[in-house]
């Protein structure tokens, strides 16, 4: 470990990263880990995180309109659909389902907009200084951003919640819309 945290010579590809010791919080590796970045789907960990503190995971969610024309990766809701929030989770970190994001988001802060106004609620709760968050599935926006070090940060904390820990754990799983 000591070698890694002083090698100039790992060839990381990512524009930045780090590695973190969880149970002491050392780094151990950083690479431009305090620089403002576009966090794309692993917005879905900030996402996960509200719904789980927010939400009871056997309320029925019926899909809206907004939420099935939601594009990029999609579990397949369509309008109407009924399904619960443990398995709109199962669909958000699975198959990073960004209708699945938009459908909870709605169900949790009445509005997308509302929704990421718990996001950053919480991100403030956690010291996260330079994350904002505009959506729940990380669509672009410029205003949507984050650093590698608060996003460990947010994984971390994420992975203390058992259920956050099993979702992510899942290989594969049967969810039930509408019945089926």
């Amino acid at each position: 470990i000591t070698s890694l945290a002083s090698s100039e010579n790992l060839n990381i590809g990512s524009p930045a990263c780090i590695l973190i010791e969880s149970s002491t919080g050392k780094i151990l590796y950083e690479k431009n880990a305090r620089e403002k970045l576009y966090p794309a789907s692993t917005t879905k960990i900030m996402t996960c995180i509200v719904i789980l503190e927010n939400a009871n995971l056997n309320d029925v969610v019926v899909v809206d309109k907004k939420a099935a024309a939601t594009g990029g990766s999609r579990l397949g809701l369509k309008t109407g659909d009924k399904t619960t929030v443990n398995d709109l989770l199962y669909g958000l970190m699975l198959v990073s389902g960004n209708d699945a994001a938009v459908a909870l988001a709605i169900h949790v802060g009445g509005s997308v907009e509302g929704f990421a106004t718990l996001m950053n609620q919480k991100a403030n709760e956690l010291g996260l200084k330079n994350t904002n968050f505009v959506t729940p599935h990380g669509l672009d926006s410029e205003k949507h951003y984050t650093t590698a070090y608060e996003l460990a940060k947010m994984a971390d904390y994420a992975l203390q919640k058992e259920k956050f820990k099993k979702i992510v754990g899942t290989q594969s799983c049967n969810i039930t819309i509408n019945g089926k």
